[in-house]
């Protein structure tokens, strides 16, 4: 059984019946259809024409008699149509019932995968994430899943009925003449086998339509991302002439999609219209030939009139079919990838050790040099440890493996006597907070943002926070104070009003572990000495990292690192590495007002 099929299986469970009963409303509904025509049929060849009463067809011998016998019949022609249109009705409400049943049962499907695929995108590993654009994968948790909506709406069921509208007449046919019945059918094994061979280009020709509608969707989510830096360097045209170019190549495919459907329209068509000639050509010499009744042949052409159609539209179907397993490979490809491992020993999240020691770490990102090398270095609890370094040395590597966001490939990461490793993900994050240099806030409420660390935290711990964060006099300020809306990626805010906000809503957390990542980069020189002296001020309350470039921001800190390269190049005090030859006495003499060389006061 293949993994389609395992996976699409899954989605149906509770939802089974529900189909089930549909298809049985189907059969119903389809056999009740091609009674309607049976009732003329034996009326015509029964009742209406008494020189075909000397041989009479077997539904002839069934239903005038169950009707009340030819002799009524002929005074009281208003007892068929009375038939006829309780047999219409009937039908009708069971296709009622068959849409009404499978759009439960798909809706309900969709549901499912639609919070699968969004609970997998949640817990899959960050480097999944490095080699796809988020375009799209949006476009996988929105127009493919829509598209396998659609299919199992529509066109799941619409199977079913074609099957049933060929199937179901045959037996009818059979009984009433065997050559007819093979005249009716003769063309249909040609159209079924063009249907097939229609699937097999037109599912290839989806599936590069569907990542070519992926890659624009990229361009447009990235784009409108950062709209601020294509208006500040005026590159409107530029990305227009991009995006173009992306649309170009989709419509191309359009095009090619519907020039193929053009071509199987127009040859199923002629194909289907060959059919009811065929039945309507060997149907008139039979009657000549008096080998036929007028009714039989009037339901001959009324049946396959209404199943003739149905098998055309499996090109459709097929078609559609084709969409839908693209569109489902696309998304099972999602939930095939194995997710982060967060399996946790315990219910809740218990303390971690904030003392770290990093014992010879080597890590790499997929299929590129080492990031870092044998990395060595160890922070006594309630310590603050400072890093520095040029960009692209590892400062930020050593908090994604902090964070267990990747993991190392050798060496041992510890947090008190435990392996990293070891600790599931779940209890390190919940112990471990991070303030990045762009931290992200959700287009909510600055209350909501910062809650999020801990959202059953009291007011006054709120505004601790903030305080510590020096943020809450300008929450304050604001018209609705902590009920501000901040808009999307907190674009209403300065850079440094998002990062305090971010750095309020990791110590409400109140961590084990502290990093700031370049956390004060964007805070005017003052606000940062205010901020740097109320985290002094809780000092020993945790494990402290901070990673920056402006040596004010980490000369205070009870040790330093320097990095390059991905090693460890220099460690010791701030006084201590000034006083030394080396890549930190250059920044101090860099960053120095007066550009000499500091005292390390």
């Amino acid at each position: 059984m293949s993994k389609d099929t395992i996976t699409f299986w899954s989605l149906t469970k509770g939802f089974r019946r529900r189909y089930a009963a549909a298809l049985g409303a189907l059969l119903v509904s389809s056999l009740l259809l091609y009674l309607v025509p049976l009732v003329p049929q034996v009326v015509i060849d029964g009742v209406l024409d008494p020189e075909q009463a000397g041989r009479p067809s077997v539904f002839v011998r069934l239903l005038v008699p169950a009707m009340g016998g030819a002799e009524f019949l002929s005074g009281a022609l208003w007892v068929p149509g009375l038939v006829v249109a309780s047999l219409s009705i009937l039908a009708g409400a069971f296709t009622y019932l068959r849409g009404r049943w499978s759009a439960q049962a798909s809706e309900g499907m969709v549901l499912r995968l639609r919070d699968r695929v969004y609970d997998r995108l949640q817990h899959l590993p960050c480097d999944y994430f490095d080699g796809h654009e988020t375009g799209d994968l949006v476009q996988r948790c929105t127009s493919d899943v829509d598209t396998v909506r659609m299919f199992l709406a529509n066109q799941m069921v619409e199977v079913g009925r074609a099957c049933l509208l060929l199937l179901l007449p045959i037996p009818l046919m059979l009984l009433i003449d065997p050559w007819m019945t093979l005249a009716a059918v003769v063309t249909i094994p040609f159209i079924t086998a063009f249907s097939l061979l229609f699937f097999k280009k037109v599912r290839s020709l989806f599936r590069l339509k569907d990542e070519a509608e992926g890659r624009m969707t990229s361009a447009i989510q990235e784009n409108l991302s950062g709209v601020r830096v294509v208006r500040a360097f005026a590159r409107q045209d530029y990305e227009i002439r991009q995006f173009d170019a992306r649309n170009a190549t989709h419509r191309d495919l359009d095009y090619q999609l519907y020039a193929l459907m053009a071509r199987f329209w127009s040859i199923s068509d002629l194909m289907c219209m060959l059919q009811k000639a065929i039945v309507l050509g060997v149907g008139i010499i039979l009657l000549v030939h008096g080998e036929l009744e007028i009714g039989s042949f009037y339901f001959f052409i009324t049946a396959v009139t209404m199943f003739i159609w149905p098998v055309r539209q499996m090109g459709r179907i097929l078609s559609d079919l084709g969409r839908a397993t693209v569109a489902f490979d696309r998304i099972r490809e999602i939930l095939g990838v194995p997710v982060e491992s967060m399996s946790e020993p315990i219910a809740h999240a218990e303390p971690v050790g904030s003392g770290i020691v990093f014992d010879g770490v080597t890590f790499s990102h997929r299929e590129s040099s080492p990031v870092l090398h044998e990395v060595c270095f160890a922070v006594d609890p309630g310590e603050t440890l400072a890093i520095v370094g040029p960009s692209g040395c590892g400062k930020s590597t050593i908090v994604n493996l902090l964070l267990r966001l990747y993991d190392y490939d050798t060496g041992s990461i510890r947090l008190g006597d435990e392996e990293l490793n070891g600790i599931g993900r779940k209890r390190v994050r919940a112990r471990v907070a991070v303030v990045l240099q762009e931290p992200f806030l959700f287009s909510k409420t600055l209350r909501e943002n910062i809650l999020l660390a801990s959202p059953s935290a009291a007011e006054h711990e709120m505004h601790e926070a903030t305080a510590a964060a020096e943020i809450h006099d300008s929450i304050q300020a604001f018209e609705h104070g902590y009920e501000t809306a901040v808009g999307e990626r907190g674009v209403t805010l300065s850079g440094g009003q998002r990062q305090r906000v971010a750095l309020a809503r990791a110590l409400l957390q109140v961590p084990d572990i502290l990093v700031l990542d370049d956390a004060l980069s964007a805070v005017d020189t003052e606000t940062e000495s205010l901020i740097l002296e109320a985290l002094r001020r809780r000092h020993h309350r945790q494990t402290t990292i901070v990673i920056a470039h402006r040596i004010a921001t980490l000369m205070h800190a009870d040790r330093i690192l320097v990095m390059d390269q991905g090693r460890i190049v220099q460690h010791g005090t701030h006084q201590e590495l000034v006083g030394v030859e080396g890549l930190y006495r250059r920044l101090w003499t860099i960053q120095s007002p007066d550009g000499k060389e500091g005292d390390g006061g």
